[in-house]
């Protein structure tokens, strides 16, 4: 811990950056996390810290120039900013003695990665990247299906996740260079699966980008879709749009049988199953949960016993390095090499946690992407 609180009490977060992720799951997840305290929040708008500070009984809320002040009072921050600001905040917060849990994408380049684990370790504190489906039974249960030999030798991995994203939200309005764009934002989400459901790290991509002309996709391509070569001569594919419906799902293939999820990475609902090993097809529908609230009782939980957190800096920066490898092949036209990655934690059955899930809240002067308000 940063020594400002005893082991037997509860963690003290400031929610960094009040936009529509954090409004509508972060802050109501504290009510789910025992040993997790909503102590501070941290804001550029006014009316966000006054309505929000009432709305969650909160007498700490600060604007951004307030920031080491607010690292002098809470034991843990969580970071729901843009990601080129992810770098910056963490490593202030670790400097000051103060825990880090970050969104992911952990941060836009491999260097700002590794200047937050290199700030975490020599502060001794603790980073974790907010993996929060490492946490949620229905996608557990399919790493384990994937590694107990059921479905054969996996072969091939498929993915889709798309949604229409609004001219005026941050993901478009802001460069790639900035972390912004379909790749940082939810092609993550499939990297990331392709990743655990393997059990390996990719050793090539190759991808190509398309975009179909829209004012909105000056700054970001429309879509983007990859191949990934895996260890064993293994393939996963992903196509990541921000110009489509709404779709989120993905397939493992084994020489026996095959495991799609539909919907594989939302948090607004629950997770779905259609297994299939040889003439036998099983469904399951897993029940909603709150993702939030299971990550932070895991992170408090590292905390009060100083241990490690498996969705560690590390798996943040497994996957950037992918991310970025991924537009370089798109610029390129060329496949793209990675270097051998060293081997990591994987997530595991040990690690879920159920927490009830919560109606949709209403919002303060945010939006969802899609430009929906709550």
């Amino acid at each position: 811990m940063s020594g400002k609180r005893k082991p037997n009490q509860k963690i003290r977060y400031a929610v960094v950056g009040i936009g529509h992720l954090a409004q509508v799951a972060v802050l109501p997840a504290f009510k789910g996390a025992a040993n997790s305290e909503l102590a501070a929040i941290v804001s550029g708008d006014a009316e966000k810290q006054n309505k929000l500070g009432k709305k969650y009984c909160i007498e700490q809320v600060y604007s951004y120039d307030e920031y080491d002040r607010v690292l002098s009072e809470v034991d843990a921050v969580y970071l729901v900013l843009p990601n080129h600001l992810h770098r910056e905040y963490a490593v202030r917060a670790a400097q000051a003695g103060v825990h880090v849990l970050c969104e992911k994408p952990m941060a836009v380049t491999e260097a700002d990665c590794e200047a937050m684990i290199e700030a975490a370790e020599a502060n001794d504190v603790k980073l974790m990247i907010a993996y929060r489906l490492h946490f949620e039974e229905g996608n557990l249960a399919a790493i384990r299906l994937a590694r107990n030999g059921k479905l054969g030798n996996l072969r091939a991995f498929s993915s889709e996740f798309a949604q229409q994203v609004v001219a005026d939200n941050i993901r478009v309005t802001e460069p790639v260079e900035k972390g912004s764009g379909p790749v940082y934002d939810m092609g993550v989400y499939c990297i990331n699966a392709a990743r655990y459901l393997f059990g390996a790290e990719p050793t090539s991509v190759v991808a190509f980008s398309a975009n179909d002309g829209e004012r909105r996709f000056q700054r970001v391509e429309e879509m983007t879709s990859v191949v990934m070569r895996f260890p064993e001569e293994r393939l996963a594919t992903f196509t990541c749009s921000f110009g489509a419906a709404d779709v989120s799902r993905y397939t493992l293939i084994g020489t026996k049988g095959l495991l799609t999820a539909d919907p594989a990475y939302e948090y607004a609902s629950g997770i779905k199953h259609e297994t299939k090993i040889g003439e036998k097809t099983v469904k399951k529908a897993f029940r909603k949960r709150d993702q939030f609230a299971a990550e932070l009782v895991y992170f408090s939980d590292c905390i009060l016993n100083n241990q490690e957190p498996e969705p560690s800096g590390t798996e943040g920066l497994a996957d950037v390095r992918v991310v970025r490898a991924i537009y370089e092949s798109a610029r390129t036209g060329r496949a793209v090499e990675l270097p051998e990655f060293p081997n990591k934690k994987r997530p595991t059955m040990r690690q879920e946690i159920y927490r009830p899930g919560h109606g949709k809240p209403q919002t303060v002067k945010t939006k969802s992407p899609s430009g929906e308000a709550a």
